[in-house]
């Protein structure tokens, strides 16, 4: 009885460790939820737009209108606000070119300058010469949003192209009627390009898309710092849950983020369903409790320790073991469910001595027992490393172990194996998601910004050497203008495997911008970083692919207790200098 009080309380102790567990899953979860809820909005949004730029296109008016250069502004007008009586699109713009992409209409300005955007004007020339439709979202000299351009055809023959812009605030709209508050933020960079803001607000001189915008949430950015909130998957920040989606250009580079903001309290987790399992289980084990007494005193029986505790583990669905510190004197049923290949526990020892034997010696787990460690009293003393991973017949478990002292004189311990397998293969999923770059499959910023710092902290500490390389591929816009987008992917995932196979185990790998990447280099002088990217610029330049390329190399040595962000931008320096003497060079800072 006083075994199964005690596997009782094990439990719930380790039903509040578990709780902790599935609150993180849970907020990581929603993350992953929000963004692919906004992913999906904009490419709904970007259809029904095109669809609205595809049935105006296709009206008589406007293609007479466009070739005989005679706009009639009212009748567009008319047209918007049909628009916004029958649908959520309150505000669409609408601009119409001629075949030399110069402007005869636009709704929302009486200006017929020429001067188009880079982007706008990128896909123009893709609808016009392609005869395609396409959408994307981008920015003008007046705010951010969703684009749709579709030629205008006049007997079979492009005579213009037709751009349709639609603003985010319905989107918005939509995700507060779930109560979820968002911010739509351009990048600095594009930011600066917009001369006349048809919104005024800006954070952190991003330019804010969506007039809406919550002003509890405009004030959360500001005060965090909108690259604080953007450098990890999610963060948890005043009792919210704040999480982003990148937003990419006709050319794939990320041009401005959705920002999503939701109470935890709107979260569900599941904590609740474990608090009240837990609750359960304490009233179960008051009634056994009782009647385990009952039962011995109705019948006045007693039962052997050994036999009693026999009864009890071998319903566990955990694996138990009874063991000193040197062996193991007893095991329950669940012991052969993972190691079937053994009948009994003396058939087990006659091959192996410890459970230690099978685990494996990685970071955050229990490591192989030695003549100075023993594992279960190091569990048994710091109960908080539990962790454990067995590896049997070339199959991994992951355990959380619980260690009790059931014979202090004889040091006799009860060994309870959770078996967590299922939560740690989902957590490392989640963990490589958020720290893989989804294209190349290489790391990505976020992992950079870890690994930095943790090895600038070794390298302090032990005093060894490090360096940092930051390259990019040479004239890689050209790439994407001239041969599409899609080739540009196919590059970058070529290229990032190429330079990988090249690489030793030690160094790590990021792609930390758009055609720009970076190597974390430990136990290595900027001598011998620099002869390492000499090597791979050759290599490159050799490599035989679809289109032959080359790649420029910015070197700089960590200096002991150096600013990171100088260090980067000495590297960064360094690049710069490759680019400017000609490309398809390494310069060292």
């Amino acid at each position: 009885m006083a075994i199964f009080i005690f596997a009782s309380a094990v439990f719930i102790y380790q039903l509040g460790d578990t709780r902790e567990f599935f609150v993180e899953q849970s907020y990581a979860h929603e993350a992953l939820s929000l963004q692919k809820q906004v992913d999906s909005l904009i490419k709904q949004k970007q259809k029904a737009s095109l669809a609205l730029a595809i049935a105006l296109s296709k009206d008589r008016q406007l293609i007479e209108d466009l070739a005989s250069n005679n706009i009639t502004p009212e009748y567009y007008k008319d047209f918007i606000a049909r628009v916004a009586q029958s649908t959520q699109y309150k505000n669409i713009w609408i601009a119409i070119f001629d075949r030399d992409l110069k402007p005869h209409y636009r709704s929302w300005t009486k200006c017929r300058d020429s001067k188009i955007p880079t982007n706008l004007e990128l896909q123009l020339q893709k609808s016009l010469e392609g005869n395609k439709n396409l959408t994307s979202v981008g920015s003008n000299r007046y705010t951010f949003g969703v684009r749709a351009t579709v030629p205008i055809l006049r007997n079979g023959a492009s005579i213009g192209v037709l751009e349709l812009f639609t603003h985010f605030n319905s989107i918005s709209l939509d995700l507060a009627k779930q109560e979820i508050s968002s911010a739509v933020l351009l990048s600095r960079s594009q930011s600066e390009e917009i001369e006349e803001p048809f919104n005024d607000l800006y954070i952190d001189d991003r330019y804010v898309a969506n007039f809406d915008a919550p002003v509890t949430l405009t004030e959360l950015l500001r005060y965090e710092g909108v690259e604080h909130l953007l450098d990890t998957s999610y963060k948890i920040v005043r009792d919210n849950l704040i999480t982003h989606e990148e937003l990419r250009d006709i050319k794939g580079g990320v041009i401005g983020h959705f920002v999503m903001s939701k109470k935890l309290k709107n979260i569900t987790t599941k904590s609740a369903q474990i608090e009240l399992l837990k609750r359960s289980l304490i009233y179960l084990s008051v009634v056994l409790v009782l009647l385990v007494l009952f039962v011995f005193y109705y019948y006045n029986r007693k039962f052997e320790s050994s036999s009693t505790y026999k009864k009890i583990v071998d319903l566990s669905p955990n694996l138990i073991i009874v063991a000193s510190k040197d062996e193991i004197l007893e095991v329950n049923s669940t012991f052969f469910n993972y190691f079937s290949d053994f009948g009994s526990l003396e058939e087990f020892k006659r091959e192996h001595k410890t459970l230690s034997e099978f685990f494996t010696s990685e970071e955050g787990y229990v490591s192989k027992s030695s003549e100075h460690f023993c594992w279960i009293d190091y569990i048994y003393k710091n109960p908080t490393q539990n962790k454990v991973k067995m590896i049997y017949n070339e199959s991994a478990f992951y355990f959380s172990v619980s260690v009790s002292l059931i014979d202090e004189s004889k040091q006799i311990f009860s060994v309870i194996f959770r078996d967590i397998t299922k939560e740690e293969l989902y957590k490392k999923e989640l963990e490589t998601t958020n720290i893989t770059d989804t294209l190349t499959k290489i790391k990505n910023r976020y992992f950079y910004n870890l690994q930095l710092k943790k090895e600038a902290s070794k390298a302090n500490r032990y005093f060894y050497p490090l360096s940092l390389v930051i390259f990019d591929i040479d004239h890689f816009k050209k790439i994407n203008d001239v041969y599409g987008h899609d080739m540009g992917d196919r590059v970058l995932i070529e290229y990032s495997r190429l330079v990988g196979i090249h690489l030793r185990d030690s160094d790590i790998f990021c792609r930390i911008g758009g055609e720009e990447f970076a190597l974390i280099l430990p136990h290595t002088t900027k001598a011998g970083a620099y002869k390492l990217a000499d090597k791979l610029r050759i290599i490159v330049g050799e490599h035989q692919n679809e289109i032959t390329i080359t790649m420029s190399f910015g070197v700089a040595e960590y200096k002991k207790g150096e600013d990171l962000e100088l260090l980067f931008k000495r590297a960064d320096e360094a690049l710069y200098e490759a680019k400017n003497g000609g490309r398809n060079r390494v310069m060292v800072r």
